[in-house]
């Protein structure tokens, strides 16, 4: 009776285009995309594995917004419903083109800031914004599609962007102060900065509002873009990464200071080339520059790959440098302080000097 019910109403190819769109959808992804994946992975051009993955799930909905189509222009409605539904299609399409389009400009956006050597800095505020024009180009199309002018659309949003502008300045102003330090290319994701509040770490991502930095101890400094755009800020990875790394030593005053400089470079050349974070081509120098209270002081320079590297190279030069003094008989002074009196004041520093002879006149 239900396929009398079929035949006689003529629902039979509707249905049928209705049914077989989605396993049409299901078995070119499985079938198709995936025959396209083994193909793109074997190019060298990264851009093809971008567009292929991006059609993942848009082809399904498009084979299944096909057979709706197919049966709407088949099935015995009204040219009303047939409108609506081709209109309801035709929306659907482009949404579906807006999403793969998106995945697509994202992709390709995150594949430039990789290969472009700093041209453009990875991070979520450009990636943001992509998807934000593509999307909203989107929109624009499908009220096009449907009939609706978007010119008085476009002018309302010109109007109200100057109020939104007017009533959201601090966050605008985040947000442009974010695209300018991108843009300017003094600090990028993965930057170790210091700002001149002492807040220092490695910058873990630039959004549309703050900058997130993560500190050595693993915390988290969330900085307003705004304020970080105006604020001294000591980036440890520019011009590059290599830091210098500088050592405070003292010797005793009767040290042979060529003795000391030949034993303190031959000790920071073992550490440059055997420590993880040293350079090995770096040649290390020493630099006298005080007199002190008890000792002669001087700077002992070394370099390290990265910021952080600095830890574990003073952490062994100065291990290694106690032993090579130890064993070469090179005095590294306790402070000392000599005190001279005045001849008004002989007998304190009589007895001062000598304790004893205090202790008959008692």
């Amino acid at each position: 009776m239900l396929w009398n019910l079929i035949v006689e109403n003529r629902l039979l190819l509707p249905l049928a285009f209705l049914a077989g769109g989605l396993p049409a959808g299901v078995l070119f992804e499985k079938i198709v995309l995936v025959w396209l994946k083994k193909i793109t992975s074997r190019t060298k051009w990264e851009g093809d594995d971008i567009i292929v993955g991006a059609l993942k799930g848009v082809i399904f909905i498009s084979f299944a917004l096909g057979g709706l189509w197919l049966a709407a222009t088949s099935a015995p409605i009204s040219a009303r419903t047939e409108s609506y539904l081709q209109k309801f299609v035709v929306v659907g399409f482009i949404l579906s083109a807006t999403f793969a389009a998106t995945r697509i400009a994202v992709g390709f956006v995150k594949l430039y800031a990789s290969k472009a050597a700093g041209a453009l800095p990875s991070s979520s505020i450009f990636v943001n914004l992509t998807r934000v024009i593509v999307f909203v180009t989107g929109i624009l199309i499908i009220l096009q599609t449907l009939g609706i002018s978007i010119t008085p659309i476009l002018t309302a949003m010109g109007v109200g962007g100057l109020a939104v502008a007017l009533a959201l300045q601090d966050t605008l102003s985040n947000f442009f102060s974010g695209i300018q330090i991108l843009l300017s290319r003094q600090v990028k994701p993965g930057d170790y900065i210091r700002l001149e509040s002492l807040e220092e770490g490695y910058v873990v991502d630039i959004t549309w509002r703050n900058t997130t930095i993560r500190a050595l101890p693993n915390n988290v400094v969330v900085i307003p873009n705004a304020k970080l755009a105006s604020a001294l800020v000591t980036n440890f990875y520019m011009p590059d990464k290599e830091i210098a790394v500088r050592v405070q030593v003292g010797v005793a005053y009767d040290s042979d200071l060529e003795h000391v400089e030949r034993v303190t470079i031959d000790v920071a050349r073992d550490v440059m080339k055997t420590v993880t974070g040293g350079v090995p081509s770096f040649e290390p120098f020493v630099r006298y520059h005080t007199f002190g209270d008890f000792a002669i002081g001087f700077s002992v320079i070394m370099r390290g790959r990265e910021f952080t590297d600095q830890y574990l190279v003073k952490h062994e030069f100065v291990k290694r440098l106690n032993a090579g003094y130890l064993r070469e008989g090179i005095n590294i002074p306790f402070p000392i302080r000599t005190l001279e009196l005045k001849n008004k004041d002989a007998p304190l520093a009589s007895a001062l000097a000598s304790p004893t002879a205090g202790d008959k006149n008692k």
